[in-house]
């Protein structure tokens, strides 16, 4: 277990880096920032050069990888850091400097235990993009096909955990400080990055991920999801089918190529629509670098995308609340809208339903006045972050990584069809979803399933019964186990020792954080 010298001393040089960038400015400024924590920023900062602009995204690639991943993480979350440092932090993409190949080649052969040629007739040695946790390169199997190859960076698990452990110590001091950081749950925001990153570290689970969603994106012939080679997949290797259409960002060649640049942003907001509202399982790193047109049947172009590490899950029941919040706000039914949030615990009881409609109306209202292109989600959003703290409600990172790929997609739909509306494209797709699992019809198959599986269960429930009730001459139930005395091995002094020695370890961390 880490010392918590080592996580202030981690802390204090990774704070250095970030006051030489400026970074650190903006939390220090906020008047909701503790006074501890903002004497402890100053004194990160004390004596360097800041900078006027921030620069956020250079600074987390300054510490490292770990910290390049987690900016990616904040970058979904404006609510804590700002929308400015949001957008810079969008940066953190794919131009990370790239591993030398022969680095790449003896991690690809100690991952399959044999010659990479032995897999694939060639590989270029040049990747086509770099990023924090690994870079692809682009190859050719020896059956003939080419593939895109993604393989793990040297030593980037280790890296990880030292830092994440840093992280969890660090959330788990600035919650314990109160007020709005602890309403804003930071150690619930690193849990989440703890979990995205397990599941990137095992490019296993990446591809698992990217063959459920496949499977699931089955309706959505328009929206392509590659076939993963499970042959040439491991733990630090994912093979997956290379993917040679035009990025969404290059419209020029998307015009040129002769695209339904609309006919594109209608088939991206519906397979969104359908991964998060029907499927409950969405792609949640959906920008223009991670998104291709491909060709289509009956010249109809399709949609193909790529990097399945980030992966957002909801349950029905949160659909279902996300539906019909979408719809109420579409409609302008706020009341409905405010419900919905004090039914799913998103706001504590001791509110007002009726205050927090007309805060939803302030939001809402403003934007069903304007021209329709220029209606927008991420307007929306911005209006929503800015009452969460008047009703104190929590964040929940589930909806919050939804709603950054929401306004991520209306973004790339955006830049296809600038006349295009996420509202007007998301309401029959709403509207129809809604009335398929509210309906009656909905409801009548809900109580039937509902009935046949509580019938399911009665034969052993019966048996369950008859166990612990056995019939006259039957056996006796089995007496219950004793309780176990749990006894300490060891003299007094040397628990003594270990306190005196643990109380002092808390009394210098707590000097170096507070003082």
């Amino acid at each position: 277990m880490t010392s918590p010298v080592v996580h202030t001393w981690r802390l204090l040089k990774w704070g250095r880096i970030l006051a030489r960038h400026g970074a650190l400015r903006g939390i220090e400024r906020d008047p909701n920032t503790p006074p501890n924590l903002r004497r402890l920023l100053r004194l990160a900062r004390f004596g360097a050069r800041v900078p006027k602009v921030p620069r956020y995204a250079d600074a987390l690639q300054a510490i490292g990888p770990a910290a390049v991943k987690l900016g990616q993480t904040l970058a979904t979350r404006p609510d804590i850091i700002g929308e400015a440092a949001a957008l810079d932090l969008q940066r953190l993409q794919d131009n990370l400097p790239s591993v030398p190949f022969e680095t790449v080649y003896a991690s690809m052969t100690a991952a399959f235990g044999r010659d990479p040629m032995d897999l694939f007739a060639r590989i270029e040695e040049q990747p086509v993009g770099a990023a924090s946790i690994a870079q692809v390169h682009r190859a050719i199997t020896t059956d003939g096909r080419t593939v895109a190859v993604k393989v793990q960076r040297p030593g980037v698990e280790e890296d990880f955990a030292r830092a994440i452990d840093t992280y969890q110590w660090a959330a788990a001091q600035i919650e314990g400080m109160g007020g709005e950081l602890a309403r804003l749950r930071p150690r619930l925001v690193i849990e989440t990055f703890k979990r995205w990153t397990a599941r990137e570290l095992d490019l296993r689970r990446e591809a698992a991920s990217a063959s459920e969603l496949k499977d699931s994106m089955a309706a959505e012939p328009d929206f392509h999801v590659p076939e993963i080679d499970w042959a040439r997949t491991s733990g630090k290797v994912l093979t997956l089918e290379w993917i040679g259409g035009i990025k969404l960002s290059n419209r020029t060649a998307l015009i040129e190529a002769g695209y339904d640049l609309p006919r594109l942003a209608n088939t991206l907001v519906h397979a969104f629509l359908r991964q998060a509202i029907a499927e409950g399982f969405f792609h949640a790193d959906m920008h223009q670098g991670n998104l291709f047109a491909l060709p289509g049947a009956n010249g109809r172009g399709r949609i193909a995308a790529i990097d399945f590490g980030i992966m957002g899950r909801i349950d029905r029941r949160a659909r279902v609340w996300l539906a019909e919040i979408l719809y109420g706000l579409i409609t302008g039914n706020y009341k409905r809208v405010a419900e919905i949030h004090f039914e799913a615990g998103y706001v504590p009881p001791h509110h007002s339903v009726a205050e927090f409609a007309t805060a939803l109306r302030a939001v809402g209202e403003p934007m069903r006045g304007l021209p329709v292109k220029d209606m927008s989600i991420g307007m929306m959003l911005d209006g929503l972050f800015s009452i969460t703290r008047d009703f104190d409600m929590q964040t929940q990172p589930h909806l919050l990584l939804l709603q950054k790929t929401m306004v991520m997609v209306e973004g790339v739909a955006t830049a296809l069809d600038p006349d295009i509306n996420l509202w007007n494209a998301a309401a029959p797709f709403v509207r129809e979803w809604i009335r398929t699992e509210l309906g009656p019809e909905a409801a009548i198959a809900d109580r039937l399933i509902t009935d046949l599986r509580t019938f399911a269960r009665l034969p052993d429930l019966i048996r369950n019964i008859e166990a612990r009730y056995p019939a006259p001459g039957g056996a006796p139930p089995a007496p219950p186990l004793r309780e176990i005395e749990v006894v300490r091995i060891g003299s007094g002094w040397r628990y003594v020792a270990v306190a005196l020695f643990s109380a002092a370890l808390a009394v210098l961390a707590t000097w170096l954080v507070l003082g």
